[in-house]
């Protein structure tokens, strides 16, 4: 089970730690082009969601791998399972796919589930 937990932390935190990034960097009138629900979003919102999803990326491996704070790693997945919550709120909303969505809620949520009470840390 923890060989699981830590391949999908990883592939988690990849998911997250690109898609942070492309919301810091790309400027939103770009994004909208390939991400229409940007525009429901200002800049600044953009980017404190990117901020939010890199921050819970390296929650979920950095406490892990160095030992200080082990604890945080579950807390950073139910973290991204709130940010993946308001996503599909937004894409339900505007009346598009959730599915990606959803795979990266419940995703998060086995890790959460697994680091709090099944693998700890």
């Amino acid at each position: 089970m923890d060989t699981a937990l830590w391949i999908v932390q990883i592939l988690l935190a990849l998911v997250f730690l690109l898609t942070g990034v492309m919301k810091l960097i790309v400027p939103r009138e770009k994004a909208m082009e390939r991400a229409p629900y940007c525009e429901d979003y200002s800049q600044r919102q953009l980017h404190l969601i990117g901020i939010v999803e890199i921050l819970g990326a390296l929650g979920l491996v950095l406490p892990a791998v160095t030992g200080i704070l082990p604890w945080l790693t579950p807390v950073a997945a139910v973290g991204l399972a709130l940010v993946m919550i308001g996503a599909i709120r937004t894409h339900l909303r505007r009346e598009e796919n959730v599915i990606g969505n959803v795979i990266l809620l419940l995703l998060s949520l086995f890790v959460a589930f697994g680091r709090f009470f099944v693998e700890p840390l």
